[in-house]
């Protein structure tokens, strides 16, 4: 019996494309039409929600980016103004330093020339001592000779007094000299200890500014390292916020849109509720107005199958009823074919499963027996003309996983 009825509404299917045809010109609304029509506004609804919060993730990311830009501004400013101190320091040190050169470098030549000096006195206080011992020795060793040879040739004995008296002279003298230039080389020798104590003290102090220019020097280069990394992090920041602001504008571009799709769809649902509300007023026949064509309850049995297949039969009964309430509906196509095959309706039709569900006559005997209590006029959803499964704020009839209204 089904592979009759499936052959027998495979070849009328063809003969009624002109009755679907004309059956077009009717008000397009069906309770599938609305039930798919909520599920996408809801769906719409949700993508929006879920693009408003990366949207505002992506916000609060780019805020907290913006956030790390100011404070490595801020610190690298820090580090310039510390680089600047270093600049100075160090400016100053080397002034330091060359100022201990250029003091080195004259105590330098005062101890070259006191070194000069020195050696000049020990080289006069030498020839003098040298003449000065020969003199002693001559007397010493010649005074007999001496003092005979200044008794003969004296004049007087004033000659004689003026000689020794010149021999003491010259013999003071003598010793006068050796003393002064023993203190000289005293002095010099003092001078000299001294000049090297300073050159010690300017050589320590040369050292220590070294040092300190060297440490001064190494800070400068830390911290001029510690700019650089922060202008690299400071441009990767900025990078990583171009990014993330083209992904905001992407965001905001895709939540203007899907805001676009929810306001579209919110009128589809708002006219589709208008249509039903208009088709509950209209004028509506008695099922015993109804002539059925050969092949509406395998139609409407499969349509049963694909729509409430896993429902119970009171489930059934009412998907059923639903299609019938259309037909009866004067604002709706009046027949089964036209009812489900009216564009863009039933799910089933645009995905192909009721087609599917036709070839291998897939409808159960529970949906053969709900298609033959609607086609006899049984209800128990009462005029509704939507279902679709449940939603918040909508009410009606629930039946099973549906809501009927």
């Amino acid at each position: 019996m089904k592979s009759y009825w499936g052959k027998a509404f495979r070849l009328s299917a063809l003969a009624l494309l002109p009755v679907l045809c004309l059956n077009l010109g009717k008000p397009a609304i069906s309770v599938h039409a609305t039930e798919e029509t909520k599920k996408a506004l809801q769906e719409a609804k949700d993508k929006l929600n879920n693009t408003k919060d990366q949207l505002s993730d992506t916000q609060d990311q780019l805020e907290e980016k913006k956030d790390d830009i100011g404070n490595l501004h801020k610190e690298k400013t820090v580090l310039e103004s510390k680089l600047n101190d270093l600049n100075e320091q160090l400016a100053e040190v080397s002034s330091n330093l060359e100022d201990l050169e250029g003091q080195i470098e004259v105590k330098e030549e005062e101890i070259s020339t006191t070194q000069d000096e020195l050696a000049a006195a020990i080289s006069t206080r030498d020839e003098q001592y040298a003449a000065m011992k020969k003199r002693v020795q001559f007397i010493y060793e010649k005074q007999g000779f001496m003092l005979l040879d200044m008794l003969t040739d004296v004049g007087g004995f004033a000659d004689f007094l003026n000689q020794s008296d010149y021999v003491a002279a010259l013999s003071a003298y003598d010793r006068k000299m050796l003393e002064q230039y023993k203190e000289t080389c005293v002095n010099i020798d003092a001078k000299e200890k001294a000049l090297q104590t300073e050159k010690a003290e300017l050589d320590e102090c040369k050292d220590q500014v070294e040092a300190e220019q060297s440490r001064v020097s190494g800070l400068v280069t830390e911290t001029n390292g510690s700019i650089s990394q922060y202008k690299q992090n400071i441009s990767t920041a900025e990078e990583e916020a171009k990014d993330i602001e083209e992904q905001a504008r992407a965001y905001e571009s895709q939540v203007e849109e899907q805001n676009k799709d929810v306001k579209a769809l919110e009128a589809k649902l708002a006219e589709e509720i208008r249509l039903s509300k208009l088709a509950a007023k209209s004028k509506w026949r008695n099922i015993s107005e109804v002539s059925f064509a050969e092949g509406d309850r395998y139609l409407l049995a499969n349509l049963i199958y694909c729509e409430a297949g896993g429902e119970p039969y009171e489930g059934k009964v009412a998907v059923g009823a639903v299609v019938i309430n259309r037909v009866l509906s004067s604002v709706y196509p009046d027949t089964v074919v036209g009812v489900i095959y009216q564009s863009g309706q039933f799910s089933p039709v645009g995905s192909g499963r009721l087609a599917l569900a036709l070839a291998n006559g897939s409808a159960t005997e529970s949906c053969y027996q709900a298609a033959d209590a609607a086609m006899g006029g049984a209800t128990n959803v009462g005029n509704c003309v939507y279902f679709r499964t449940p939603i918040p704020g909508l009410s009606g009839i629930n039946i099973g996983g549906h809501v009927f209204y």
